[in-house]
């Protein structure tokens, strides 16, 4: 399968589940890969067909800042429903990192992997 990819995207986010942490906000980082059929944008050439990934993270951006989420395990899950279904992905997986959270190391976050399936309603 094709995938369209983000990398690396920086948002802040009130995340966590120290009392300190509720009253900040917090950088995470976020990779998207999303399953798409790329023969037909590359057919026609038109934006319209293609998935947007510009669209993809401005979705991800806004609904990352009005969350308020304590685990980023939550966060992944949540993001994963919300694309999937926005923009009807059969596949998506989803990194996100919290930099700095634990001493000694540069990230630490979960990598998930669903699919269309996982959010059927059947």
């Amino acid at each position: 399968m094709d995938k369209v990819y983000v990398r690396d995207l920086r948002i802040n986010a009130l995340i966590g589940i120290y009392e300190w942490e509720r009253r900040i906000r917090q950088q995470i980082r976020i990779d998207l890969e999303m399953g798409w059929d790329n023969r037909i944008p590359a057919a026609s050439d038109a934006i319209e067909d293609t998935m947007n990934y510009k669209a993809a993270a401005k979705l991800v951006t806004a609904f990352v800042k009005k969350t308020e989420y304590q685990l980023v395990e939550t966060l992944a899950e949540e993001l994963a429903a919300l694309l999937i279904k926005e923009f009807n992905l059969p596949w998506i997986k989803i990194t996100l990192g919290k930099p700095g959270a634990v001493t000694g190391s540069s990230e630490v976050g979960v990598i998930i992997e669903r699919t269309a399936q996982d959010f059927s309603d059947d």
